[in-house]
């Protein structure tokens, strides 16, 4: 992968969303993900055993944590520190752009 971020991205519409590992470490993964309409499957949540930081860089989604009623919505810039466990999902991501995503897993301290 070239070293910029927006670099080589998907077409709008791509079937698979593409993760991209940035750097890999004992107790450290930096990836970039982009999202080009795809979402968690119906009854799908994600539950890490590692802490998750995320930045989105473009693009816009939706983030459904279980234990809230409602999803956040995602703008560039906005981030969030997902705790271990924490039960979530991604409800929806723009079809008509990319959405980048920076995602920074890491073990709890």
């Amino acid at each position: 992968m070239p070293d910029n971020l927006f670099a080589d991205l998907p077409p709008s519409g791509t079937a698979e969303e593409q993760f991209a590992t940035l750097l890999a470490e004992p107790g450290l993964i930096i990836q970039r993900i982009v999202s080009t309409g795809q979402a968690s499957p119906p009854g799908f949540w994600y539950e890490e055993t590692e802490a998750e930081w995320v930045l989105l860089l473009s693009g816009e989604a939706l983030l459904h944590f279980e234990d809230e009623a409602e999803p956040r919505r995602l703008l560039p810039g906005s981030y969030l520190d997902i705790a271990p466990k924490r039960r979530h999902r991604v409800d929806w991501t723009a079809t008509d752009t990319q959405t980048v995503w920076l995602a920074i897993h890491r073990p709890t301290l």
